[in-house]
């Protein structure tokens, strides 16, 4: 039995009126810490849980001290963020108020699982990832002094996380007042996920039998979903298809034991984790709400397997571009062998293939080399021996640390072509700084540098690489290439952030660069209305953003992988969500095609890149 005293009536009138003021952000300084003392002179009940979490994301308690808080250890964690998670087995009868809440030590809790305690210290909000995340807080408890009051006491009952439990929305819209925040709303666990997930914060859950939507990462977790057709498509993943569906069934799981003590088991997308799943409700900086097992299921195999994508025909231009994750030299043979099997057995050898993020001969030393011939070469080669061509190559070194990404790795953008099947026009000596353009020549559209970089000189690609134009001809007819890696998501606000919608920062500058790219098509098919271009690469956005819409702006280009199915639109899995973010665009005179997203990576543990290649096939 859980020892705890006896329990009078808290003062709910002067508690409301603190959280009012806390949540609101009312209070600062000497008036919240008269308010406080106030508070506490006149609640003559003993605080529980439930006082501490409140019916808002921020406890109205925030700052206090409180006083043998009574519950029973849920969880313990011994690394990371030290501490352990205590609940009230004994719950009001409000469901916006969590039972449970984290209890930070700093070092390594001496309580286990199942003892009874009496917690003092300062109830305080913490935010992972620091206030600029845009993150929501973890309520908790600090500089604590815990009492053990018993051992072996029976857990409270675990709430399950289910199909039906979980709301179809996925959270409120943001207060104007408070510049979008969610956080002083009152919580409504029945109408928003956001909310429901709240509610639960630091309480005992679990889930039944689950499917992975999200395959086990370097970091030992994964993400499942507890609702199995939401948005799901035909190899288990669960396709983010618009800013206003999250997918709300999503939850990470990281497991309480260190991984020294117990593996993380390895998942693919579409694999289940079977059984019961059950432990605290944490939320973390990297994906949000977390279910922090303490008794984790088993990995069911489906048995995923990679696509490979069919051979061009004879008179099909076949154009791919891909991803290879900072490429260099010093990468191991074991990388580069699995890349160039990729593009031999997966990609069928395409005519032309854009790369991304192919780093200098030296990788991340960072002592001026700018040159990637040495990594292109290994590159090639591999694909040779794996039985594809004799690939040729055609980039623009970029100056040294100017075009972002790993510190000395200068990542740029780069053509393979297989030359007994297409040929590279090679038109003057294009560098970092100067701009190809568009002439017309002989009644047709012609670059004056290929290959060239488009516009570097503009602002929107400060420290992001710029795009890369080529000219190739095949079988008689010239078409234009442009390889791009648009600038990254970082510092984006993540789905569950406070500010709802989240704030999506990294936005304007795809949208600029995207403009950018779209006049330079425009320019070519001033000089050539028929001409053929395709604009392709890590675009980092989605087929409905505010940067493909930018990119097809005027009807001069239109996103290929529209052309799929909506289950079958993405490149890339974050966070349980499957979704687009590597795009080939084509122009209108390319009407008929056939578009490939080739799944052999950002559905499995085990991945040669985080991104899966694009390929079109086409007549020209």
């Amino acid at each position: 039995m859980t020892a705890r005293s006896s329990s009078l009536p808290r003062s709910a009138a002067v508690a409301a009126v603190v959280a009012t003021a806390l949540a609101g952000g009312l209070l600062a300084g000497s008036s919240a810490a008269s308010a406080t003392a106030s508070a506490s002179a006149t609640a003559t009940a003993e605080t529980r849980i439930h006082d501490i979490q409140g019916t808002t994301r921020i406890s109205p308690l925030a700052g206090q001290q409180v006083t043998d808080v009574s519950g029973i250890v849920t969880g313990v964690r011994t690394y990371g963020s030290k501490g352990f998670w205590f609940q009230d087995p004994e719950a009001d009868s409000n469901a916006a108020t969590s039972e449970g809440v984290f209890v930070f030590t700093s070092s390594a809790p001496t309580v286990a699982v199942g003892d009874a305690v009496k917690v003092s210290g300062t109830v305080g909000e913490y935010i992972p990832g620091g206030t600029s995340s845009g993150n929501q807080s973890v309520t908790q408890i600090s500089k604590p002094a815990v009492t053990v009051v018993s051992s072996g006491n029976a857990l409270p009952e675990p709430v399950t996380i289910s199909a039906k439990s979980v709301p179809s929305s996925y959270a409120p819209e943001g207060d104007p007042a408070a510049g979008g925040s969610i956080n002083a709303l009152p919580l409504k666990p029945s109408a928003y996920a956001l909310d429901y997930y709240e509610s639960l914060e630091g309480s005992n859950v679990r889930i039944g039998s689950s499917r992975v939507v999200g395959a086990t990462d370097p970091y030992s977790e994964l993400w499942v979903t507890v609702k199995p057709d939401e948005n799901d498509n035909r190899r288990g993943g669960t396709v983010y298809g618009s800013y206003t569906s999250q997918n709300t069934g999503r939850l990470q799981i990281q497991q309480l034991a260190p991984i020294s003590q117990r593996p993380f088991p390895k998942a693919n997308v579409g694999d289940v984790l079977s059984g019961t799943t059950e432990g605290p409700l944490d939320f973390n900086q990297f994906g949000g709400y977390t279910l922090t097992a303490r008794t984790l299921g088993t990995v069911t195999d489906r048995g995923l397997e990679r696509e490979s994508t069919r051979p061009q025909r004879r008179g099909e231009l076949a154009v791919a571009t891909y991803n290879v994750e900072n490429l260099d030299p010093g990468d191991p043979q074991t990388k580069f062998d699995a890349l160039a099997a990729a593009v031999v057995d997966n990609l069928a050898s395409p005519d032309i293939l854009a790369l991304e993020e192919i780093q200098d001969n030296n990788g991340a030393k960072n002592d001026g080399t700018v040159s990637a011939e040495e990594t292109l070469k290994k590159f090639a080669a591999a694909i040779a021996a794996a039985g594809g061509p004799s690939y040729a190559w055609r980039t623009v070194d970029p100056v040294n640390n100017k075009d972002g990404g790993e510190p000395g790795g200068n990542i740029r953008q780069v053509f393979l072509f297989n030359p007994e099947r297409v040929s590279f026009t090679d038109r003057g000596a294009g560098d970092a700084t100067t701009a190809t353009g568009v002439v017309r020549e002989k009644g047709r559209a012609a670059l004056t540098l290929s290959p060239g970089r488009i516009d570097p000189a503009n602002a929107a690609w400060e420290n992001s690489r710029k795009p890369l134009a080529g000219e190739f001809t095949f079988r008689g007819r010239t078409v234009f290439v442009i390889a791009n890696h648009f600038g990254s998501k970082g510092g984006d606000e993540g789905l569950p952030s406070h500010h709802q919608p989240p704030v999506r920062k990294s936005e304007v500058k795809r949208l600029e660069q995207a403009q950018s790219v779209n006049a330079f098509v425009k320019d070519i098919l001033k000089a050539e209305r028929n001409a053929d271009v395709l604009v392709l690469g890590d675009i980092n956005d989605f087929e409905f953003s505010a940067t493909t819409n930018a990119l097809t702006a005027d009807g001069v280009l239109y996103p290929a992988v529209k052309s799929l199915p909506r289950s079958e639109r993405y490149s890339y899995v974050f966070q349980g969500n499957s979704q687009v973010l590597d795009q080939i665009l084509t122009s209108p005179s390319i009407g008929k095609f056939s578009y490939d997203s080739v799944h052999i990576n950002a559905e499995f543990a085990e991945q040669n890149s985080d991104h899966d290649p694009q390929v079109i096939r086409f007549r020209p």
